[in-house]
């Protein structure tokens, strides 16, 4: 199969507009393609400058689309004023010089240039330049532009505009290009963003409910409160029911102190009840950090029962890794790894298989937990009372969101170095 050849949009912008005869009727200044579920966006029309007015010319009227010269099947022009279409942007005012969503990558682009081939009978938008060829290419002379090869260009299918500047579009929600990046890649792309395109991202994350809260679980205090500044109490508060409770509290104490009781109140009672037992402890130490979802079963279950019932937990997968175990009295007496639960007979009762748990008090710091965890290679550390009554769990990427430096996952992104 031919490879179609690659169009730059810098080099068929002020490109002749010729009609049938071959005469020059005007300027090319844009191109109009329709987004959708297609894959590549097809260009559905072209925008000229004849004569001073803006003139529409309908893809169908197009016959060819070339570096300096679009030539049409007609020599009539339609004079009308533009006027958009649903899911219509143009690649010029609208996408040229803007942020996108480089998916692959997980990170904000900047498009210097776009490529267009001719494509299934039509001539479609098929990648993004972002790297600096496609900045000189539109800089030097246009004689010389020709020259300039295509640089760090990106598939479409791999990018998302944005498009919350476009009256007639929005970034569709919710999307699949965006469910397919995990919550703390949203949540770096929107430290990185502008207002307008932050604002974009979360509109259209806010479309599935359980996927905004795994977002506001990731983002900075400053950052949580800026996109829910113009919220009301109710929506904040449905936001909070889906987070994990220590996350839950973190943001509580980001908000003014007259709105923190209103919003708990409004909280399911099972949430609300977690959240202020959290509130109680510093957040800084072992009872701030926990959460209060974990398995502990008595000592006499058996593997099966203690599998079934992770199984119908709705726990956070991080608080898996270990399952408690505890006596007739409810104190707490092993703890079992997830992978050793797995590899052991089905009918053995849990409590022959665990190991003496390591666990801290509820007062205890950040350093202390951080200095168990390092000496008994642990990814979860149980919190217990006086009685030795499991209060929560506290699992590594809790200490570490404390113990590392803001914005350690940009800095270590090998794609920056």
């Amino acid at each position: 199969m031919q490879t179609p050849r690659l169009l730059h949009l810098s080099l068929v912008l002020g490109a002749d507009l010729e009609g049938r005869a071959g005469g020059r009727l005007g300027e090319v200044d844009d191109l109009v393609v329709r987004l959708g579920d297609e894959g590549y966006p097809p260009v559905t029309a072209v925008l000229a400058r004849v004569a001073g007015r803006e003139v529409f010319v309908s893809a169908e009227a197009v016959s060819s689309i070339e570096h300096g010269r679009v030539a049409l099947e007609t020599d009539r022009l339609d004079l009308r004023p533009f006027e958009r279409r649903s899911q219509e942007v143009l690649l010029r005012k609208d996408v040229l010089d803007r942020q996108l969503i480089d998916v692959d990558g997980a990170r904000l682009r900047r498009a210097n240039d776009i490529e267009l081939a001719r494509v299934d009978g039509w001539w479609r938008v098929v990648g993004v330049d972002v790297g600096p060829r496609g900045i000189v290419r539109r800089i030097v002379p246009r004689r010389y532009a020709r020259r300039v090869a295509g640089g760090n260009v990106l598939d479409w299918a791999e990018v998302e505009p944005f498009t919350g500047h476009v009256p007639t579009v929005r970034l569709r929600t919710p999307h699949p290009k965006l469910s397919r990046l995990h919550p703390a890649e949203l949540a770096d792309m929107l430290e990185d963003a502008g207002r307008a395109e932050a604002e974009e991202i979360i509109a259209a994350v806010h479309a599935d409910p359980e996927l905004e809260a795994d977002v506001f679980e990731e983002l900075d205090g400053a950052r949580q409160l800026e996109f829910l500044e113009h919220r009301s109490d109710e929506e904040i508060a449905s936001v909070l029911a889906r987070m994990e409770s220590d996350d839950a509290v973190d943001l509580i104490l980001e908000l003014d102190e007259d709105r923190r009781d209103e919003v708990v109140g409004l909280l399911p009672a099972v949430q609300r009840r977690r959240v202020q037992a959290l509130l109680g402890y510093g957040p800084a130490t072992a009872g701030g950090l926990m959460s209060p979802d974990f398995v502990c079963m008595f000592g006499q279950a058996t593997v099966q029962e203690t599998l079934d019932r992770i199984r119908r937990s709705r726990a956070a997968p991080e608080t898996l890794e270990v399952v408690f175990v505890m006596n007739s009295h409810r104190r707490l007496q092993g703890a079992i790894a997830l992978a050793d639960l797995i590899r052991a007979d089905t009918e053995d009762a849990v409590g022959e298989l665990g190991d003496i748990p390591r666990t801290v008090r509820a007062d205890a710091d950040v350093e202390e937990i951080a200095r168990l965890m390092t000496d008994y290679d642990l990814t979860v550390i149980g919190v217990v009372d006086d009685e030795q009554r499991l209060q929560g769990v506290v699992t590594v990427d809790d200490v570490l969101e404390l113990v590392l430096p803001r914005g350690w996952r940009r800095r270590f992104n090998l794609d920056d170095l």
